[in-house]
C-alpha cells in the first residue's frame, strides 16, 4: 500500500445504507485510493446485516462499532464518540455517508468538526416533515457536506433553494438501483414465495414508521386496514422490531391471510417484491425499488421525501382509511406493462459517484 494513497472512509449503519454503498465501494476500487468501511452497528440485527453485506458483494467491514439500538440521542452520541477517536487517528481525506439514519448524522458532525471533507450520497431529499427524525438528519448532513450527491432532479432543486452552491451539488442517480439491477432475481425464482406458503398472487408489506406504529390508536387503525386488505389478498409481511409489540397487540396476526415473518435478507426480499401484485409500505427505499420494478406501491404516509417515485414511478400516498379501496383499485388494474422511471436510475450511479469523489480527491481541499 502506497503511503501517499488518499484515504476514503465510508460509514454505514443500517440495512438501507448497504445497497447504496455497495456500488460506490466497488466503483472506487478502480481508483488509486485506500478505502475503509465502517459499520456502526446501528442496525438491530447484526447477523442479518452480515447477510446483506455478503449478498451485495460488499467487503467485511474494517471497523465494527456495535453501537446497537437506543434513543436517538444515545445512538448518535455513541457513534460520534467512537468515530471521533478513529478520525483523529486516521485523518481520512474524505468521509462518505449514506442516507438519513442517525449514524449518517453522527459521522457528518464528527467529520465537519474535525475539518475532514464530507460527501453525502442521497443528498437533498426532503419530506418537509420535521416530526420525522430522518428529516432532521437530512437537513443537518446537507448543511455540513462538501459534496452533495443527489438521486433526483427535485433534490437538486431543494438544495439550490436552501442556498447550497451549485458546484457542490452533483446529480448522479440512485446507487440503490445499481444494486437492485445487479441482484434482480430471475422470473423463475419462486423460492421465497414457496417458503412462505404464499399463493401465486399476493401483496407484500413493510410497516415500521413511528407515525404508524408508535401509538396504540394509530397501530389499531393500521391493523384494521390491513385486515380489510387481507380479506382480498394474502399479505407477506416481514415485520420490523419497531412496532412489533403494538401491531401484534392490535391483532395483526389474527387474520389467516397475514403471513408475518421476521425481517428478511436482501435477495429473498427482492424476489418477493419483484413478484408481488403490489406493495404496501412506509419505507423510503421500497418506494424506489418498486418504482424500477413496476410494482404498484401504496405508501402509508401523509408525505414522502421521494416524490419522484410518484411522478416517475408506481407510487401513491394513502392514509390507512384509504388503503382497502386503493388496494382494490390496484388489483383491478393489474401491474402496468409500461411506466416511467426517474432519469439516471440506470445502474451506473456508483460509477458516477466514484468519478466525482476521485476528482475531488485529486483536486485537493477547496
Amino acid at each position: 500500500m502506497q503511503s501517499d494513497q488518499q484515504h476514503v472512509v465510508h460509514v454505514v449503519g443500517a440495512r438501507p445504507n448497504f445497497p447504496k454503498a455497495a456500488p460506490v465501494l466497488a466503483a472506487l476500487e478502480r481508483y488509486d485510493v485506500r478505502q475503509t468501511l465502517v459499520h456502526t452497528g446501528q442496525h438491530y440485527d447484526s447477523n442479518l446485516s452480515s447477510v446483506f453485506l455478503e449478498q451485495l458483494g460488499m467487503p467485511t467491514p474494517d471497523v465494527y462499532l456495535g453501537v446497537g439500538s437506543g434513543t436517538h440521542g444515545h445512538q448518535t452520541a455513541a457513534v460520534m464518540t467512537a468515530l471521533e477517536g478513529m478520525f483523529a487517528a486516521e485523518r481520512p481525506d474524505l468521509v462518505v455517508v449514506y442516507g438519513d439514519i442517525n449514524s449518517t448524522a453522527a459521522a457528518a458532525l464528527v467529520a465537519a468538526k474535525g475539518g475532514i471533507r464530507l460527501a453525502h450520497v442521497e443528498a437533498g431529499l426532503r419530506s418537509f416533515d420535521r416530526t420525522m427524525p430522518e428529516e432532521i438528519n437530512r437537513v443537518v448532513v446537507d448543511r455540513l457536506a462538501d459534496l452533495l450527491l443527489t438521486t433526483s432532479v427535485d433534490a437538486v432543486g431543494h438544495l439550490a433553494r436552501e442556498g447550497v452552491a451549485a458546484d457542490r451539488i452533483h446529480f448522479v442517480g440512485n446507487p440503490m438501483i445499481d444494486s437492485l439491477l445487479r441482484c434482480r432475481p430471475e422470473p423463475a425464482d419462486q423460492s421465497a414465495r414457496s417458503d412462505l406458503d404464499l399463493p401465486h398472487r399476493y401483496a407484500l408489506a413493510t410497516l415500521h414508521r413511528p407515525g404508524n406504529v408508535d401509538d396504540d390508536a394509530h397501530a389499531a387503525a393500521l391493523v384494521h386496514a390491513m385486515h380489510a386488505v387481507a380479506d382480498r389478498i394474502d399479505i407477506a409481511l416481514p415485520l420490523h422490531p419497531r412496532g412489533r409489540s403494538r401491531l401484534t397487540a392490535a391483532g395483526l396476526l389474527d387474520h389467516p391471510r397475514m403471513h408475518v415473518v421476521d425481517p428478511m435478507a436482501y435477495l429473498p426480499f427482492l424476489a418477493l417484491l419483484s413478484d408481488a401484485a403490489l406493495v404496501i409500505t412506509d419505507s423510503g427505499g421500497i418506494q424506489e425499488e418498486s418504482t424500477v420494478l413496476g410494482v404498484p406501491c401504496l405508501t402509508v404516509r401523509p408525505n414522502t421525501e421521494r416524490p419522484v417515485t410518484i411522478t416517475d414511478g408506481t407510487n401513491r400516498l394513502v392514509e390507512p382509511t384509504e388503503l382497502p379501496e386503493a388496494v382494490a383499485e390496484v388489483l383491478a388494474a393489474g401491474r402496468p406493462s409500461h411506466w416511467p422511471t426517474p432519469p439516471l436510475w440506470d445502474g451506473h450511479a456508483g460509477e458516477r459517484i466514484a468519478a466525482i469523489l476521485a476528482r475531488a480527491l485529486a483536486a485537493g481541499p477547496a
